[in-house]
């Protein structure tokens, strides 16, 4: 093996390395791709999408009502792969929903992206400190907080959704 044959594969080690630490880096502190394995956030999210999730701006904000949030389930659920979900309440809210209807501190809300109006009547309650009421967009069909009987606190937020990256006729920006 001559010594450039020897210089070229050390440099491209070297390079395959780096170019992996820094991939580990991003998707394990900063940005990560995540696939939808249920209809729960249908209309807004098709199942199987690919979503991109900023894992970083929960440390430095704080969740803002209509966010689209990864998060794990909180453990008294006894789930154990990663959800995605809208965030309805933020901690102080009250929250009900009556006639179809979703009330945050006894104002109906509007949420344009529903397609049917929710067939239980849920609350009301209010959120407790450090945690959040949250439920996907086909709320008939959602495992969300009205079901839990348990509250998703802030240590359990892996991220927030901010846009879908496959298939590609499906690529948009998620917004509230």
């Amino acid at each position: 093996m001559t010594n450039n044959m020897r210089e070229y594969l050390k440099e491209l080690i070297v390079t395959l390395v780096i170019a992996f630490v820094l991939s580990m880096v991003l998707r394990t502190w900063i940005i990560e791709g995540r696939s939808v394995p249920t209809g729960s956030m249908l209309p807004t999210i098709q199942l199987k999408d690919r979503l991109l999730v900023n894992k970083l701006v929960y440390h430095f904000k704080d969740p803002q009502r209509g966010d689209i949030m990864v998060f794990r389930p909180p453990d008294q659920i006894g789930a154990t792969d990663d959800f995605v979900k809208r965030l309805i309440a933020v901690p102080g809210d009250k929250v009900e929903i009556k006639k179809g209807q979703l009330y945050i501190n006894d104002k109906v809300q509007p949420e344009s992206y529903l397609t049917a109006a929710m067939n239980y009547e849920f609350g009301p309650v209010v959120v407790p400190a450090n945690s959040y009421f949250v439920m996907g967009d086909n709320r008939n069909n959602s495992f969300d907080s009205h079901l839990w009987g348990a509250w998703l606190t802030r240590d359990h937020l892996i991220g927030k959704a901010f846009c879908i990256y496959w298939p590609l006729d499906h690529v948009q920006a998620l917004k509230r």
